[in-house]
């Protein structure tokens, strides 16, 4: 478990925070970028606890900025976005993307300032179907992220989007709980259900497995084992890489290219990505005779997008609904009586309260690495806050191309961490991006 005061530090991402410092180092998926349209309607945006609005102008660029006017604070979300920058309502004073005041109308021209006015931008990048932002202090910001998955041409990858009504971290520790799968999603399957051809099935068949966990230059890695066939390990891989990124288990290790991204809009709400390659083997979904697993048949129905600061990407299935539990299709049908993995970790992490109390928790073998992470996390964070220095991957985000999650099967005689970069050398790579040999120490 953790202390009260870790607990707070861990979740508290505002302005000043020491783990919202360390989340302002990096650059951070503001939106998609389908979502803003040029001279379209400006959008607002609550992004590490501030509100913000993103418009894109009339020659395609974006502006991310404190939502309220440097005049009078009136919200510039109400603003006209015309003829290359946003025009406030009140008494129209306009802005560009970089927050210059372009003019200001209601002043005599003898009188003018508007050189002197600036509204609060942050810095902007458009890549892999993704609108970052840089919120740091930095005159120059660190390079960007530089995952193998968001290097892919966008027809090449999905990206999926759910916000979460609960604290960064909470919906993170769900993706490197790999503890859960067999319970929470295929909790009511069976061995002999499952394809005799799939190394997954070593995972029905040994629920309790053994767990190896390290810290990396990266953050942490995992891999969770059981026996397999006679003299082999069924191992199942995860990361977690600053500040907020997850690579899951959850599929097969050759050709898992994917990612999750568990943003932070405040400390109560999670705008979580999910991206992975089109040409990734399935994972355990189907059973032996080709059917959806009862119950993981996705199920992700959205409410309309509203203007609310909280009204993107939210699911019908919510707290409010109970997730539409159907207790009989749980007696009967499958474990949760929840449909859809999304909807089942949704109901998993959100059921416990906004912010989980940390202290109430009585910790087994399963959770070492989210006990790991927790320990890299607030180090991080402290070290930021004593000594000025940042993760390795602030500046050198090429350390990441060293990680990879999903399973395989590899002789029990190997080490562990010898058979996970021995099955790197030969992974599926559509970019041929990985890098061999890359060290684990944390620095």
């Amino acid at each position: 478990m953790l202390t009260a005061a870790n607990n707070e530090m861990l979740c508290r991402v505002g302005p000043g925070t020491p783990m919202g410092n360390l989340m302002r180092e990096y650059w951070i998926p503001a939106c998609l970028s389908s979502e803003l349209k040029a001279d379209g309607e400006p959008m607002r945006l609550l992004l590490l606890g501030e509100q913000l609005v993103a418009f894109r102008d009339t020659n395609g660029r974006v502006g991310i900025m404190e939502h309220r006017c440097p005049h009078r604070c009136a919200s510039l979300f109400f603003g006209r976005n015309e003829a290359g920058g946003l025009r406030c309502i009140y008494h129209g004073w306009k802005f560009d993307v970089e927050g210059n005041c372009l003019d200001m109308p209601n002043v005599p021209p003898a009188q003018d300032f508007k050189h002197r006015v600036k509204a609060k931008a942050y810095r902007v990048v458009e890549r892999a179907g993704f609108v970052w932002t840089y919120m740091g202090s930095r005159a120059e910001a660190p390079p960007l992220p530089n995952l193998e998955i968001l290097m892919l041409p966008e027809e090449d990858r999905f990206t999926r989007v759910h916000q979460r009504e609960c604290n960064w971290f909470q919906s993170l520790e769900g993706d490197i709980d790999t503890s859960h799968f067999g319970f929470l999603h295929i909790g009511g399957l069976k061995m002999e259900d499952v394809d005799p051809d799939t190394i997954h099935k070593w995972g029905v068949g040994d629920r309790a497995p053994e767990y190896k966990a390290t810290e990396t230059e990266w953050g942490t890695m995992y891999a969770a084992y059981r026996p397999a066939e006679p003299g082999h390990y069924y191992y199942r891989f995860a990361h977690f890489m600053f500040p907020f990124i997850t690579l899951t288990p959850n599929g097969s290790f050759e050709d898992q290219v994917a990612c999750t991204m568990n943003v932070p809009m405040d400390d109560t709400h999670t705008m979580t990505y999910n991206l992975g390659w089109k040409q990734k083997t399935r994972p355990l979904e189907t059973l032996r005779n080709g059917d959806w697993i009862p119950g993981l048949a996705p199920d992700m129905q959205f409410l309309p997008n509203t203007n609310d600061w909280y009204g993107r990407h939210r699911l019908v299935a919510r707290r409010e609904n109970d997730y539409f539990v159907d207790r009989e299709m749980q007696k009967h049908v499958n474990y949760t009586g929840i449909q859809g993995i999304g909807r089942q970790d949704q109901a998993a992490v959100e059921c416990m309260g906004e912010i989980v109390d940390r202290t109430l928790e009585h910790l087994a073998p399963s959770d070492r690495m989210i006990a790991l992470t927790r320990k890299r996390v607030l180090e991080a964070a402290q070290t930021l806050l004593r000594e000025g220095k940042v993760p390795a991957t602030v500046d050198t985000p090429d350390i990441c191309r060293g990680a990879r999650g999903g399973a395989f099967v590899a002789p029990a005689t190997v080490d562990w961490l010898d058979a996970y970069f021995e099955k790197l050398k030969t992974a599926r790579s559509p970019l041929g991006l990985l890098t061999r040999d890359m060290p684990l120490a944390a620095e």
